[in-house]
Parts: structure tokens; C-alpha cells; sequence
């Protein structure tokens, strides 16, 4: 067994404990590994090991990346799932859109625009999240909550691409009850989007269904609050070398 297959056990079993404490399904909750900065065997390694999700932040060591593990005229039997979760800039936006099957970053309406646009025809739809800045920083990106119900009226209404849910990322803690206190904010904003009175609204909300949240160190207390999909890396791949 590699270092890499017995970290992918150990975090699905962290995943499984977690769900059973909370009282749900581990069916539901989704494991996306975050193979940014890695090289593509490592990635080889986890497909090995069963993982088929994978998260990148930067679009040029993506795509080579993509390309290296994918053959693109055979994308739909590799099986494996390709997600964009870094910030993201309307130059590399067409990339984006024809590379990877979702973004958690959309934070603004421009960005998804451009994706709607460059979205190739022939592709599914671009399964979009809205990333929420729930702790408040200023260096922080995402939309702040409240303006999370007209940034989501805006994408939803936009043509290849399917909003999905939101996604957070709030400042690192060892405080639980805090780390807790902030994945409920993105829970209860999901809600309070999917029972939004459509009666006056030009463009109905889909019923969402994904939050994005929680990482290594705190995937327990957002499954704890309802996370469908935890983004983990270090715990899979080890410590980063970013030198």
C-alpha cells in the first residue's frame, strides 16, 4: 500500500466517523482531493487508490496536468471528475470553461458570464458554486452573504452552466465552535436561497444542493453542519513543498 492509499483510508474512515456522528449517509459527502502543486503521478496514485475528484487552483499547472491523465478524445470513460476551486481571472476563464467539469470560486457576475460564454456547446454544463466570504476578511474572496442571493438569480439564469450550491473557506481555526459557527453561516444561506419566494424574482433559483467546506484540519465540523463535498489535500498528498 502507498503513503498515498493509506492516507485516502484513513481519510475516508475520518469521513465515515464523522457522518456517523452527525447522523448521515456517508454517501453524502463527497471526497475531492486538492492535487494542486503535485505532479501527476501522485494524482496517478490516488486514482489507483480509488479517488476520481480532483481540485486545482492554478489553471496552467491544471491543464497540463488534465492533459497528462486525460485523453481528450476519451474524457467521458477515464472517469475521472476535474474541479476549479482557486481564484479565478477573466483571462484564464475560457480554460477554465473547457477544461474542467466545476468551479467553487465564482464570486462574481462577470466571471460566470464569461464562463457561460466559453463554455463549449458540446461539453455538460459547467456545475457552478458561489464562493461566500462567511468570516468577513478583507483579504478573503468570495461575495459577502448578502449579496449572495442576487449573484445567484444572475448565474442561474445563464446558459451552460448549472449552479450547484455554495462554497467557503473561512480562516484557518482550532476553535471548533468557531470553525463550526462559520460552516453554519453557508448552510443556513443555502437554505434561506432554496426557500427564496420566487413570486416577484425574474429568474427562479435551482434547488441547490452542494456545500463546499471543510478541508484537512476541520472536514469533521463541516460535515458536522452539512458539507456535501470536503476538499482535502494535505491529509492525502502530505505538506506541500511551495519553494
Amino acid at each position: 500500500m502507498t503513503s498515498i492509499d493509506a492516507n485516502l483510508q484513513a481519510v475516508r474512515e475520518r469521513i465515515a466517523a464523522a457522518c456517523a456522528a452527525a447522523g448521515r449517509d456517508v454517501a453524502s459527502v463527497t471526497l475531492l482531493a486538492v492535487s494542486k502543486n503535485w505532479p501527476a503521478d501522485a494524482v496517478r496514485a490516488a486514482v489507483a487508490a480509488g479517488q476520481r475528484a480532483f481540485a486545482e487552483s492554478y489553471v496552467q499547472e491544471a491543464v497540463a496536468k488534465i492533459a497528462s491523465l486525460n485523453d481528450p478524445g476519451d474524457r467521458g470513460d477515464c472517469g475521472l471528475e476535474w474541479h476549479f476551486i482557486g481564484p479565478l481571472q477573466s483571462n484564464k476563464t475560457r480554460t477554465v470553461a473547457e477544461s474542467f467539469d466545476w468551479v467553487h470560486s465564482v464570486e462574481r457576475l462577470k466571471i460566470a458570464e464569461r464562463l457561460s460564454a466559453q463554455r463549449p456547446a458540446g461539453m455538460a454544463p459547467l456545475n457552478i458554486c458561489i464562493q461566500i466570504n462567511v468570516s468577513g476578511e478583507e483579504s478573503k474572496s468570495g461575495c459577502a452573504p448578502e449579496a449572495a442571493p442576487a449573484l445567484a438569480q444572475a448565474v442561474a439564469a445563464l446558459p451552460r452552466l448549472r449552479l450547484r450550491g455554495l462554497m467557503a473557506i473561512p480562516e484557518p481555526t482550532t476553535d471548533v465552535a468557531l470553525a463550526r459557527r462559520r460552516f453554519a453561516t453557508l448552510s443556513q444561506l443555502l437554505g434561506n436561497l432554496n426557500n427564496l419566494n420566487t413570486t416577484n424574482l425574474p429568474h427562479v433559483v435551482p434547488a441547490l444542493d452542494t456545500l463546499s467546506m471543510g478541508m484537512s484540519h476541520d472536514l469533521e465540523a463541516a460535515i458536522m453542519e452539512g458539507a456535501t463535498i470536503v476538499r482535502v489535500g494535505t491529509a492525502i498528498f502530505g505538506e506541500r513543498d511551495y519553494a
